[in-house]
């Protein structure tokens, strides 16, 4: 359980949320640890709304204090198949190398907003769904990159120079797929209100072919738990 506050009130965390099946499990997780959860997204020029949708739904769902969306257009800069639509989300498999689908520093853009919004609050706790099994081989969801930015918070903050180390959870980092099902369900996430797809439609239907719902179907199927994905071929 988190640790609470000398006062006897829950400690606060803020919970990166992008609406997908990883982030929701996080976020209840940290409230199963006694965290009065303050859930951020970021709406930075993706391809669709479908996974911000998500998120507030999971938000609500999952009983978040408080759910912020922040503006911040990457797609300006480019560089990803997620923000630019003049590149093809890849569907053939698997990509050598690091695919198309990352989006320069994303992770490190929303945990460094994520890092504000907790010193703001008086918050030392950060939470976010990286994981580093079952993945696409972004090199900002590894063990490395996590312990990396918690030394930068601790450098970078007022509360970490005057002795209130800032820490950086990523509870899911060393989970299979289906380890993170599993885990979700236990705590009683519905992954139905979830989007993980690429390049879902408005109706958050999944594409079915991308990375992200290979990987996913393939999790469910591991767990042996019914997918609840919608997908567009379903009509």
């Amino acid at each position: 359980m988190g640790v609470p506050t000398a006062q006897g009130m829950a400690p606060k965390a803020v919970v990166l949320l992008s609406g997908g099946l990883d982030s929701a499990t996080v976020l209840a997780q940290a409230r199963e640890q006694g965290y009065a959860c303050h859930a951020l997204s970021l709406h930075y020029g993706q391809r669709h709304s479908a996974e911000l949708d998500a998120a507030r739904r999971v938000a609500a769902a999952l009983g978040a204090v408080r759910h912020e969306v922040i503006q911040l257009d990457l797609a300006r800069f480019g560089g990803s198949a997620l923000t630019d639509t003049t590149l093809d989300v890849p569907v053939t498999g698997p990509q050598n190398g690091i695919p198309v689908t990352y989006v320069p520093a994303r992770n490190t853009v929303m945990l460094a907003l994520a890092l504000s919004w907790a010193e703001a609050l008086g918050a030392r706790d950060l939470f976010y769904g990286a994981n580093a099994v079952d993945y696409s081989g972004y090199p900002d969801c590894r063990p490395e990159f996590v312990a990396a930015f918690e030394r930068l918070a601790n450098l970078a903050t007022k509360a970490g120079v005057e002795g209130q180390p800032m820490r950086v959870h990523a509870p899911i980092i060393h989970l299979s797929k289906a380890q993170i099902i599993r885990e979700g369900l236990r705590l009683g996430v519905d992954y139905a209100l979830t989007v993980s797809c690429y390049q879902a439609d408005a109706r958050g239907r999944a594409c079915g072919r991308c990375d992200s719902c290979r990987i996913r179907a393939a999790g469910f199927a591991e767990a042996g738990v019914v997918d609840p994905t919608q997908y567009k071929t379903a009509d």
